[in-house]
Formats: structure tokens, sequence, C-alpha cells
């Protein structure tokens, strides 16, 4: 489940897994470590996000079907927690903005991208963020995670295949 901040995609990952039962990955437990923070990483469209990581600890093992471990990021602290581990389920789901990096390839059954309208985006923002986060959204998360979807526009990446830039 791709999309824009505040979109509500680990909601929809969190319903859809008490209803059906499905495992949840989120990406937001894969974002760079602050050593890992180079201006030449940050460059890169999509870079804020450790995809290595995030392939070699989750998307290797669920594709091979047997139970794993993963370390979260915690991006309050600025550290990787303790180890959690993970079994993989009929359905699985990875939510996030950044889940269909290039650098996976086209491993995904399904994928689904969730928008939102900036006034509600802004107003989800602030009511779970508080407003000193908000101008960081703005300045920072918001124009990074615009550029990727973008990107992912231009490679005709399937369910952003629709969207304009004028969307985005």
């Amino acid at each position: 489940i791709e999309g824009m901040c505040a979109s509500g995609k680990t909601t929809l990952s969190r319903e859809l897994s008490e209803k059906y039962g499905c495992t949840v990955f989120h990406m937001d437990d894969f974002f760079l470590r602050p050593e890992q923070r180079t201006k030449e990483r940050l460059a890169q469209i999509g870079g804020n996000v450790d995809y290595e990581r995030f392939w070699e600890e989750v998307l290797q093992p669920l594709l091979k079907g047997a139970p794993f471990s993963y370390r979260p990021y915690n991006c309050h602290t600025g550290k990787l927690e303790e180890a959690v581990w993970a079994k993989p389920g009929r359905w699985n789901i990875i939510e996030g903005a950044y889940c269909l990096h290039p650098y996976f390839g086209d491993i995904y059954d399904y994928a689904f991208f969730m928008d939102i309208e900036k006034e509600e985006q802004k107003r989800r923002i602030l009511e779970r963020n508080k407003e000193e986060l908000y101008e960081r959204f703005v300045s920072e998360w918001i124009p990074k995670e615009n550029a990727y979807f973008k990107m992912l526009c231009r490679e005709g990446r399937k369910p952003l295949a629709g969207l304009s830039d004028m969307e985005i």
C-alpha cells in the first residue's frame, strides 16, 4: 500500500490485518539511521529509506516463506529497536511510502496507491503530529515523497501510471 503521507495507509493496513489476519510490514521502520544520511544518499530520489536493509531483512525472507526477524528503526531515538519476529501470513502487506521503490523490482502481487487532498492531508498531519512537525512535513518529507511519486509515474509503475504530474 503506497501513497502520500497521512492518506491512511497504516490505518487501512491495520484494518485489513484485523479483518483478514494479514501480516503487516511498515516502511517507516526502515528510514535511514543518522549515520547513513549522507549528502549523496539523501540526494537520491527515495534515498531517505534503507531499501537495501528492507530487501535483505523483510522482502527476501518473505519470498522464501519462512519465519524471520528484523530490527525496526525508531525515528524518535534514531536507533534500531530489538528484533521483531515475523511469520509470513497467507497475505502480507507492505505499507508506506517508498514500498514500490524500483530497487525491489516487480515483486508484489498487488499494489495500491492512496491519494489525499491537500487540505485533508494538512488536517491529518496537524492532528497526528502537531504543529511542531507540520513544517518539517511541508518543507522536507512531502517534497521528497512527491519527487519519488513523479519518478514512479515516469517509469510507468502500476498504481501510479494513471496519475499526472498535476495530481502529485
